[in-house]
């Protein structure tokens, strides 16, 4: 669906070290991606292949070893507005309402009552509506997920990173919550990039799919989703798909089996 036929968001020859050690581990290795505004982009790759790196990155958490992201343009070198992030835990202030922690990041840009009128905009997004003065304790976890999407919406970004923010929740409540997201990126027409380890989530979910292998975290493919929306009508397609990137990660998941077989062997 992506918007623009220019390129948004540019991740150019990235590379990440960690030393540990002493010892130098590639992290991430020669990663080159581009996205078009409009674009719902899923990273999806085995445990230890840098996903969450890479989006820390693109975020401006975390400065690349080499390499260099633009959005709009402009280089990332530290957090900004332009980008709205949702961690796998909602990362709430227990001491505030739903409607305070949404209206939180707006309180320097505009006044109170405009910062309010906006919470609520969102708070209805996502079907909030209800509980804007109850606290964070309140909610089950999948509501209180859904303030954390409303809070990074609300600054209006440019780009709406996600890393696993349905890991930690329950299938039925997941599922719930994959139809929602899907009908507010088609509302807002937003960029997200979503980190995920489920082939499903991110069938379900994406415009494209950036495979990544890990040891170092390298692209395998990037794969543009077909399949029309709702991709629950077309449970064939799905299935194929699912093979397909089945396929290319078990491959990754066996190298690193061995890798650590070798690794207990010698040690």
């Amino acid at each position: 669906m992506g918007g623009g036929t220019e390129m948004f968001l540019q991740i150019n020859n990235v590379n990440k070290q960690f030393i540990n050690h002493k010892k130098a581990s590639d992290v991430l290795t020669n990663i080159n991606l581009d996205i078009k505004e409009g674009e719902f982009v899923s990273i999806l790759g085995p445990s230890g292949c840098g996903k969450s790196t890479l989006l820390s990155i693109v975020a401006g958490l975390t400065k690349p070893t080499s390499g260099e992201v633009v959005l709009n343009g402009k280089s990332i070198t530290k957090p900004g507005k332009d980008r709205g992030m949702v961690f796998q835990q909602a990362a709430l202030f227990p001491w505030l309402t739903v409607e305070e922690n949404v209206m939180f990041p707006l309180r320097k840009e505009m006044k109170k009552a405009e910062a309010r009128e906006v919470a609520h905009q969102f708070l209805k997004m996502v079907q909030l509506s209800n509980y804007t003065k109850h606290s964070p304790h309140e909610l089950s976890g999948g509501m209180q997920q859904r303030v954390a999407i409303a809070r990074a919406l609300s600054m209006n970004p440019a780009v709406l990173l996600m890393d696993e923010p349905f890991g930690a929740l329950d299938e039925q409540t997941r599922a719930r919550l994959h139809h929602e997201l899907e009908k507010i990126w088609l509302e807002t027409k937003k960029t997200i990039l979503f980190v995920t380890h489920s082939i499903s989530e991110s069938i379900k979910l994406s415009d494209r799919i950036i495979v990544m292998g890990t040891r170092p975290g390298v692209v395998l493919e990037d794969i543009h989703v077909k399949i029309p929306r709702p991709r629950g009508n077309h449970p064939q397609m799905v299935a194929k798909l699912e093979e397909k990137i089945l396929g290319l990660l078990q491959g990754e998941i066996d190298k690193v089996v061995k890798e650590e077989l070798a690794y207990a062997a010698n040690n």
